[in-house]
């Protein structure tokens, strides 16, 4: 077998050209399935461990998955928000241990601006048990002081001492409305932590009301009637409303008893939600896409296997001398077949090993852009169990296949003689 292992390697290396474009095709193929499955496993790992040891979360009512997407991956916008009253009466809860307030709405160069307090960095958790540490300087504190998350820092050239004016709304660049005249000074840059934290603007509560202070029905001040910001004090803003909050209760079963509560609360219409509940209703809406692109890899896999047997097939017809001789100096029916068997096993695996090596140099390059953008961290590929398998069963698949072209040259060789036809 071995002997025919490197007939069928000589003979394919004899067809260079043939041979190298199948591989090609293959490994492009492989490439896309593993692609898919990587960027599938880095998105479900990257969701799941932004988020640790929260119990709820709480907003205004309405879909589940939004108040998730808004609140902790910084996508998309709240419906409403929630006045501060409604917060303090949940947040004095007896069952309720701690809380971490959000007020968003705002942005920084495409960035998002989350007013929060010290809360975020003394009870945040992600990967765990991870905590938000400070890579340069202090966590904010007065008004107009704001910490940076590492990726804002590095693809803005930030640094401790810049100020920075934020844009209301969100928006992709400077904006329209800029609050110019109130900007912020950075005091903190957070470590990478490879999660959304790093692609956010962190101020106090206060900060974010002191840049609205002037404002009316969501317009600014006219020129010259602004108030100063050496006139604004932290001790002078009241809180009105924040966007959402996140909550840590006492036990598991405080975390289901307030969850009852504050979906049923009569002040205002909230809804709380698990972290992993909600995650998991994600993953169902978009399960539908997950399998559509599982059903094109595994056809374009298919379309790369067929081509390898059409190519070994149409090659056949050049090569009925090479078979008549094979069978003249005793050459097996089984041989033959395992010689064709074989070259489609070879064309396989140097195509899933190239499809590999594709993958990963893919990997390497889109790595940075897909975190930056998403905030999804593309694992390299450390093959897992399930994808070896697929990988096996396309070489196995292959080789199946492989039979066709083999039966077709086996009869070719009973046929012709070792005369070559005119």
């Amino acid at each position: 077998m071995i002997i025919l292992l490197k007939i069928a390697f000589q003979s394919l290396l004899n067809r260079k050209m043939t041979f190298i474009l199948t591989v090609f095709s293959i490994a492009l193929s492989i490439m896309l399935f593993l692609g898919i499955e990587r960027i599938k496993l880095g998105a479900k790992e990257s969701f799941s461990n932004t988020i640790s040891k929260t119990d709820l979360i709480v907003g205004s009512r309405g879909s589940g998955i939004q108040l998730l997407l808004y609140t902790i991956f910084h996508m998309g916008n709240a419906t409403n928000n929630i006045s501060w009253s409604s917060y303090e009466s949940i947040k004095n809860n007896p069952e309720v241990s701690w809380t971490i307030p959000y007020s968003l709405g705002d942005s920084y160069n495409g960035f998002r601006v989350i007013g929060t307090d010290q809360n975020l960095y003394e009870h945040y958790r992600f990967f765990g048990d991870k905590k938000i540490e400070i890579s340069e300087g202090n966590v904010p504190n007065d008004v107009f002081e704001t910490a940076i998350g590492f990726e804002v820092a590095k693809k803005e050239n930030l640094k401790i001492g810049d100020k920075i004016s934020l844009t209301h709304g969100i928006s992709d660049g400077p904006g329209i409305l800029t609050h110019k005249d109130k900007p912020f000074t950075i005091v903190a840059i957070l470590k990478e932590t490879t999660t959304p934290l790093d692609r956010a603007v962190y101020i106090t509560l206060e900060g974010m009301e002191a840049i609205h202070i002037d404002w009316v029905n969501g317009s600014p001040a006219l020129p010259g009637k602004e108030t100063p910001q050496n006139q604004i004090k932290k001790e002078n803003i009241q809180i009105g409303q924040i966007t959402s909050f996140l909550v840590g209760a006492e036990s598991r079963i405080s975390a289901l008893g307030l969850l009852r509560e504050i979906n049923n609360f009569k002040k205002e219409p909230l809804m709380a939600v698990i972290p992993g509940a909600a995650l998991s209703q994600l993953w169902e809406t978009i399960s539908y896409a997950e399998i559509a692109f599982q059903i094109i890899s595994i056809f374009v896999i298919m379309i790369g296997i067929i081509g390898m047997m059409v190519s070994i097939y149409t090659s056949l017809e050049n090569r009925r001398r090479e078979m008549s001789i094979l069978r003249a100096i005793g050459a097996s029916y089984k041989s033959i077949v395992f010689l064709l068997i074989s070259e489609s096993f070879i064309i396989s695996l140097f195509g899933c090993f190239l499809g590999y090596i594709l993958c990963c140099g893919f990997i390497k390059i889109s790595q940075p852009i897909i975190l930056n953008k998403f905030g999804i961290l593309i694992p390299f590929l450390n093959l897992q169990s399930t994808e070896y398998l697929y990988l096996i069963i396309v070489i196995a698949i292959s080789c199946i296949i492989g039979i066709i072209p083999a039966i077709k040259a086996y009869k070719n060789s009973l046929s012709d003689g070792l005369s070559i036809k005119i």
